[in-house]
């Protein structure tokens, strides 16, 4: 280790770090944001204010000769009451793009959830410090990736070289908006979600913008996509709709398409990726909402049901009374991109069920009924990445000229605007996708039938 006359601090700004949208200055340091001021000015609910300040996808990212590194931080730990201890969040060290190590913090902040009484209550704790050593000496870029669901504010960087910016990349800016699946939750890593792993197998930068309980259709949401700077889009609709039982079908199409024009007014011709739900049994035919099993909870267990419905077959009453269920879903965002995308050529669908399906269900269940394991996150990170990042995939339409000239491009089976779908399963961890019958890439398209596994 350096003595202390070594060391170089250096402050952090918003140009050292990547994946946030807002850089908050407070008392103990600054807080990345994955929502602008703007926006967090109309959050609702703490659940929202809480996802968008968890760091998911957001990195310090410097070059430096430096062989040991030093950050200052202050985590909020979650504690849930009657649940099994948390595990501490994970910060995670590339150089020059390798995975070259992991540390955590022991202690900061706690913010105690009770689920069963719906209050929160924080205590203050102390500012940690993490250590990486036996770096090379030679000069190098260095990211510190930050943990994706523990709140984190910086105090000081510390390293025993000078450091100055990055140079650019020259990589296109991926921007993803989701669900607390989106945002990692059950993996145990930040570049472990499938978001990360999906960038990191496209070549991608990513902006992660899943908010755990929260990808609501909220206008502030789209306008703050709207005005962020991005090559690509995508946007995985559907889950917290049906688990917060939030609209009727009525509202649901109309608050897709408000979200999609807010969008279009920054990006008119950005590709844009629309991502139907994942399959997710306790939803597939029963509406929300969704709670947690406090019979699990007090096994310490944590687990989550559906309240609002008559078992995994649903009652068509409700549906036909409008209540959203994922199947419904699936069948309603088709229907809005087939239309849209008659006028709009750089808009495009993506089944969820081509990402995790029934038969994937089978073989790799959802722990706690709603969010994959480490593993799944893995294989849907790299089924996404050869799905859109692919060759014919929608993010590669632009290098691949794969528009017809006449409105159509196709990019699935045989799923361009106005001929039928062919769905393919890609096998998880097969490094490729499956073959297409009549060429393009499975499970995405412009517009088509929803698949069913």
């Amino acid at each position: 280790m350096p003595t202390e006359p070594d060391w170089t601090t250096t402050p952090i700004t918003a140009d050292l770090l990547r994946g946030a949208l807002d850089l908050e200055h407070t008392e103990r340091g600054v807080l990345p944001h994955r929502l602008p001021a703007c926006a967090r000015r109309q959050i609702p609910d703490g659940q929202l204010a809480m996802a968008e300040s968890q760091p998911s996808g957001v990195r310090l990212v410097f070059r430096t000769a430096a062989t040991a590194v030093e950050l200052d931080v202050v985590a909020t730990k979650r504690a849930y009451a009657g649940a099994p201890p948390r595990s501490d969040g994970v910060y995670e060290l590339l150089v020059d793009g390798r995975l070259t190590g992991r540390a955590g913090v022991p202690d900061g902040d706690v913010l105690t959830i009770d689920m069963a009484a719906g209050t929160a209550e924080t205590r203050p704790g102390p500012v940690r410090t993490l250590r990486f050593t036996g770096l090379s000496g030679d000069e190098k870029d260095v990211e510190i990736w930050l943990p994706h669901d523990e709140t984190t504010r910086l105090v000081t960087l510390r390293t025993n070289a000078p450091v100055r910016n990055a140079p650019p990349h020259g990589r296109k800016v991926w921007l993803h908006h989701g669900s607390s699946i989106s945002q990692g939750s059950n993996a145990t890593a930040p570049t472990g979600t499938w978001p990360a792993v999906a960038a990191a197998l496209g070549k991608v930068e990513l902006v992660n913008l899943g908010f755990g309980g929260s990808a609501l259709l909220d206008p502030f949401t789209a306008r703050a996509i709207r005005d962020a700077p991005a090559d690509l889009i995508s946007l995985k609709i559907g889950i917290n709709v049906v688990n917060a039982d939030l609209m009727r079908l009525r509202a649901f199409g109309p608050a897709v398409h408000g979200f999609l024009d807010t969008i279009r007014d920054g990006h008119p011709t950005t590709p844009l990726l629309v991502v139907s739900p994942l399959y997710c049994p306790i939803h597939e035919n029963t509406p929300g909402p969704t709670a947690p099993d406090f019979s699990a909870l007090s096994e310490g267990r944590v687990r989550f049901m559906s309240t609002g419905g008559t078992g995994s077959t649903g009652d068509p009453a409700q549906t036909a009374a409008g209540k959203l269920t994922l199947t419904l879903i699936r069948d309603e965002l088709t229907r809005i991109v087939h239309r849209r995308a008659a006028t709009d050529p750089n808009l495009h669908y993506l089944d969820g069920l081509a990402l995790y399906g029934k038969t994937d269900h089978a073989k790799w269940p959802l722990p706690d009924e709603l969010h994959p394991d480490p593993a799944t996150h893995h294989h849907i990170g790299e089924r996404f990445a050869h799905l859109a990042f692919g060759n014919g995939g929608p993010f590669t339409l632009a290098d691949a000229q794969t528009d017809h000239g006449d409105g159509t491009v196709t990019v699935g089976c045989g799923n361009s605007v106005g001929n039928p779908a062919r769905w393919d399963r890609v096998p998880f961890g097969s490094g490729r996708a499956t073959p297409c019958p009549v060429g393009g890439r499975p499970g995405v398209g412009r517009a088509g039938p929803s698949a069913r596994p």
